[in-house]
């Protein structure tokens, strides 16, 4: 998937993220945060504050530790929330850490990371 659009508007509660699927018509309408959603536009813009904002830091400690971001899966929707993992391989072994979606994509945004979408998950989102 990639990220297709981010809308953000100051006047409500959620923002919402559009991932479309890479080589496909399929779409993924997420709603997430404003801060998140300003933190995916300030990286997909690589706009560069003096001090490390927190998906920089994750950056910086995944980084740190020796480790890369392999990708990162949208792998569930329980009752209209939805969960994602980051895939970090370190010293070649695989690590899946916990994750919110727009976290996730957050961290990948403007990095060529691939961002995947479980068929499942985009079923249900469908209905």
């Amino acid at each position: 998937m990639d990220l297709a659009q981010i809308r953000i508007s100051e006047t409500r509660d959620h923002q919402v993220i559009v991932l479309r699927e890479r080589n496909g018509s399929r779409l993924l309408q997420i709603l997430i945060g404003l801060s998140e959603a300003l933190a995916i536009d300030r990286r997909v813009k690589e706009m560069r504050l003096q001090r490390p904002m927190t998906h920089d830091l994750l950056a910086n400690v995944i980084e740190s530790l020796s480790c890369e971001l392999e990708k990162v899966v949208i792998n569930d929707l329980q009752e209209g929330t939805f969960y994602a993992k980051l895939v970090l391989r370190h010293h070649g072994q695989l690590i899946e850490v916990d994750s919110r979606p727009s976290d996730a994509v957050a961290l990948v945004a403007g990095t060529d990371v691939p961002l995947y979408v479980e068929d499942h998950v985009l079923a249900e989102a469908a209905s």
